[in-house]
């Protein structure tokens, strides 16, 4: 069995992160699932969704560093194509990842205690989102 859906927000700025793991978990439900996995998929370039402690000491902590690797500001080639100054942004997404899975049995979600789902906006700019969530299994 397949079932996909998607949710939609809107982001405010750059390393704002909102915890999912809610919705998903709805989502599966949804689906009927018992045993099998949901793939969490950010549609676009400049964000990334991943797995963390969503606690507001590492909402800080991470958007800080991928600053540090991936600076704004930086030269980025990119911006010889764009010049929209989001170059940074592509490549924070990217290191972060576009995807996540995770396993689902008895209709929940595998994740640890402190483990939850998390959408990190990497884009320069306020966005509208969609993240594609693709539950399969029996």
């Amino acid at each position: 069995m397949v079932y996909q859906d998607t949710l939609s927000f809107s982001t405010s700025k750059s390393g704002q992160m909102q915890d999912i793991t809610g919705q998903i978990q709805d989502l599966v439900s949804r689906s009927g699932v018992k045993r099998g996995m949901v793939n969490i998929f950010n549609v676009g370039s400049t964000a990334a969704v991943g797995a963390i402690e969503f606690e507001p000491g590492l909402q800080e902590d991470l958007p800080r560093e991928l600053n540090r690797i991936f600076p704004p500001g930086a030269h980025y080639d990119h911006e010889k194509a764009w010049h929209d100054g989001n170059g940074h942004s592509h490549l924070q997404a990217t290191l972060m990842g576009p995807s996540l899975t995770v396993p689902v049995s008895e209709g929940e979600l595998v994740l640890g205690t402190w483990q939850q789902i998390f959408h990190m906006e990497c884009d320069i700019k306020p966005r509208q989102r969609t993240v594609l969530v693709t539950v399969y299994g029996e």
